[in-house]
């Protein structure tokens, strides 16, 4: 492998990996902090990529449909959470997993309705179409040096909220004792509901910044899913931190898995391995550590 090439798929896996911490932050928020096992989380990457495309084409600009399309999640996730959400806190994780299920199959049809089943594509902007070159033949695209520009950005937001903010402050003492802030006369359950929505928007955001450098099509949220679930695992629940570090990790494995040559009686064996790799990592970090990497002791 030259250098060029080595330094293009360093970019691509730090891209992946940056991506990929976007949407299990928001995962580990509202896994870690509320208790709750979301499953539709993906759902809520496919309506973010869905809503790029579609409020893009009808107002003519990506930008402008970035912020709107935050908002309407914030909405989503706001009324979710009021009517259907809050009634799990004290549930079995049981009932958590088949409503958030039959969320998945409830915003696939709507998809369908309103969208169809074609699959589609979002341009990328034309102030970010351009390449950086590398070497003589290689060059790396603006808008995925974009994308992990924006996904550190908001590492580093959630970072300043959560440990240096009296919301942040309110948010940690909520996740672990719930009874004891509500006594204190602060109404936790808003709290709860902001952290939903907060983490149904950063799902819907992922989705959208990454709808121009990949397809918008019917199910992307459950290849996103899975995936997510495993970064949260291997980071630690309820750790941001823990998820950029296991973000991170997967997208050099995944992206690096695919390229490098290995080749056992004359088969190169390591793409077909590189998925089965990301879960051999959660497998030895799990017996390392089982709370994961950053993960609280028990």
């Amino acid at each position: 492998m030259s250098l060029g090439t080595f330094l293009v798929q360093l970019l691509n896996s730090v891209q992946y990996g940056l991506l990929l911490f976007l949407v299990a932050s928001g995962l580990t928020l509202i896994f870690g902090i509320m208790g709750v096992i979301n499953i539709a989380h993906g759902a809520f990457y496919m309506i973010g990529a869905y809503l790029a495309w579609s409020l893009a084409g009808q107002l003519g600009s990506f930008w402008l449909a970035l912020p709107l399309g935050i908002a309407l999640s914030v909405i989503l996730g706001l009324a979710l959470e009021w009517l259907l959400i809050n009634k799990l806190y004290d549930r079995d994780h049981l009932y958590q997993v088949l409503l958030t299920y039959g969320l998945i199959l409830v915003f696939e049809e709507l998809r369908a309705i309103l969208w169809g089943n074609d699959v589609h594509g979002v341009p990328i902007p034309e102030q970010l179409k351009a390449s950086i070159p590398l070497t003589e033949n290689l060059s790396y695209p603006v808008y995925r040096l974009f994308i992990s520009g924006v996904c550190l950005a908001v590492a580093g937001l959630m970072y300043w909220v959560i440990q240096k903010t009296r919301l942040g402050m309110i948010v940690r003492a909520g996740a672990s004792n719930r009874d004891m802030v509500q006594s204190l006369g602060i109404d936790i359950g808003f709290v709860y509901r902001v952290v939903f929505a907060v983490g149904v928007a950063l799902a819907a955001f992922a989705g959208m910044i990454a709808a121009p450098v990949s397809s918008v099509f019917p199910g992307m949220g459950g290849q996103v899913l899975i995936i997510c679930f495993v970064v949260v695992v291997i980071g630690g629940v309820g750790s941001v931190k823990g998820a950029l570090v296991a973000a991170l990790l997967i997208g050099l494995i995944d992206t690096f898995g695919k390229v490098i040559e290995l080749d056992i009686a004359g088969f190169n064996v390591l793409p077909e391995l590189s998925g089965m790799s990301v879960y051999l990592l959660m497998a030895a970090v799990l017996l390392w550590r089982p709370q994961g990497i950053f993960g609280a002791r028990p």
